[in-house]
């Protein structure tokens, strides 16, 4: 059945995280899902009738799906992973989302049901209890993936990461993640809970976790200045050339709050310092509409220490998941946690002798 999600069983903890149980029930239950149940919750909430095309989208963190109806128009329906947003901070991704659509940023929105409501509810019952899958509806709008091969392509990015920022400085989001001083403490300790990391290389991935976030949290309390709403996973990938000189921004799953940059330094080709030309053309762009502090580029370096950091998390909570190891063999092994750990080790101590 499909309702809309004003609250979900699957209740999380105190931290914001669900307990194992629950995640693996939930992630049990949203390893049921299969076409026909997908088909049949968006015909139930948005009323349509589709002709039984279905395409499934290389997702492992929600399931994502092409739909057509028999009006012959495509949709996009995105079911998304329970336990990772409430839905007050998918709904908030929604209203970012509209906010953009009304200031003429071009971006895909996604559909009211035929309730007014953008996000609808599967349930699915798992060992005796309920589990709500969230989903939306989108259209979906035709668009390849923007390869920025001249400078010009960098300034048409920097101006479409400035529209986005200019509306999403207007007001905070108080539902999604803060990119700000004490988020990397928390993610090392989450990784330093028991039992996931091999006792033997404890203390060596605890020195190096340790002092990745003392850095990380230092960098970000001396140079990331204001907060505003960002895309927060801005790299090429999630930029669709529409044709024309129309660039269109999708995904907006991980919609963050923090400093401007950490939707730029991924655009580049290279480290800031190593990209000058490209970084100058992307902030030539991007100032047409928001104003940016040059010398914030330095968070670089930082902000892709925690985004190693905040994935290694990510893994960690879906590692009961059904199909976790296939697409991440070998993840929590003896081996992988030598070599992650030295890695960031070696990475953090090149860093600190650039500073």
């Amino acid at each position: 059945m499909s309702k809309p999600p004003d609250t979900y069983n699957e209740k999380p903890g105190e931290d914001g995280r669900q307990s194992t149980p629950a995640l693996k029930r939930a992630s049990a239950a949203f390893s049921e899902l299969s076409p026909q149940l997908a088909i049949s919750a968006v015909e139930e909430a948005w009323e349509l009738r589709c002709d039984g095309s279905f395409f499934a989208y290389p997702s492992y963190v929600n399931r994502v799906y092409g739909l057509r109806d028999e009006d012959e128009r495509d949709f996009v329906v995105k079911f998304y992973r329970p336990g990772r947003w409430s839905a007050s901070a998918i709904l908030e991704e929604h209203a970012f989302l509209q906010e953009l659509a009304a200031a003429e940023v071009p971006v895909v929105c996604p559909l009211p049901d035929n309730e007014g409501n953008t996000l609808a509810s599967l349930v699915l019952e798992s060992e005796h209890s309920e589990v709500e899958i969230p989903y939306a509806l989108f259209p979906k709008r035709p668009g390849r993936s923007f390869d920025a091969d001249s400078l010009d392509d960098m300034r048409r990015l920097g101006a479409l990461a400035g529209r986005i920022h200019a509306v999403g400085a207007l007001r905070p989001a108080r539902q999604r993640l803060r990119i700000q001083t004490g988020l990397a403490g928390s993610l090392a300790a989450e990784l330093l809970e028991p039992g996931l990391i091999p006792a033997e290389l404890f203390d060596q991935a605890a020195d190096s976790l340790r002092a990745a976030a003392v850095f990380i949290d230092g960098e970000l309390a001396a140079k990331a200045g204001s907060s505003i709403r960002l895309h927060g996973d801005f790299h090429r990938g999630n930029i669709l050339d529409c044709g024309g000189s129309s660039l269109s921004a999708v995904d907006f799953d991980d919609m963050s709050q923090g400093p401007a940059v950490l939707d730029l330094w991924m655009l580049l080709p290279d480290r800031p310092e190593k990209a000058a030309a490209e970084r100058d053309a992307l902030l030539e762009g991007y100032e047409m509409f928001m104003s940016f502090d040059y010398r914030s580029f330095a968070l670089a370096p930082a902000l892709q220490l925690l985004r190693i950091m905040h994935f290694w998390v990510w893994q960690s909570r879906q590692r009961h998941d059904s199909g976790f190891l296939g697409h991440f063999p070998g993840w929590g092994s003896r081996g992988f946690w030598q070599q992650e750990t030295e890695y960031l080790a070696c990475k953090l101590a090149d860093l600190q002798q650039g500073r």
